[in-house]
């Protein structure tokens, strides 16, 4: 162990300095100790929120449906000039129709059905820097190399 730092930021850091000094990068490892999860809630999910996001999606599927597809019949030229704001429009529609009623039927559907969304991370008490026992030596003084030049 060459470090420990209360933020994973300062192991990162630590590290930089060391690969900085052309310290060999395969051979360091940043090791978290005492893991908890911490669980930060984002924001409210009713019926009006399932039921926008699979409009949006949706209709972002009806638009590259339309793009990609071609209209009309016959030769290039002819299904160019058929193109119109209607042609993109009825599949972004179509799109954003479907999607809403696979939200809120998935939504509703739902056995663990819960009325908040929320981001799960993984946080450490200290971060330690580690390298090989016959390299600490040579980890620290490249370190204080680093340090000495600032």
């Amino acid at each position: 162990m060459v470090g420990t730092f209360d933020e994973y930021a300062t192991a990162v850091a630590y590290v930089e300095k060391l690969v900085a000094n052309d310290f060999p990068v395969q051979l360091i490892a940043i090791v978290g100790k005492n893991l908890r999860t911490v669980e930060r809630v984002r924001n409210r999910i009713n019926q009006g929120r399932v039921a926008l996001s699979g409009a949006i999606t949706g209709s972002w599927i009806g638009f590259l449906f339309a793009l990609f597809m071609p209209t009309g019949t016959g030769t290039e030229s002819a299904a160019l000039a058929t193109i119109t704001a209607s042609s993109f429009l009825q599949p972004v529609l179509i799109g954003a129709g479907i999607g809403m009623l696979f939200n809120v039927l998935r939504f509703t559907l739902a056995r663990n059905k819960r009325s908040f969304a929320s981001q799960s991370m993984v946080i450490a008490s200290e971060y330690q820097v580690q390298v090989p026992n016959d390299l600490v030596a040579q980890a620290q003084a490249a370190a204080a190399k680093i340090e000495e030049t600032n």
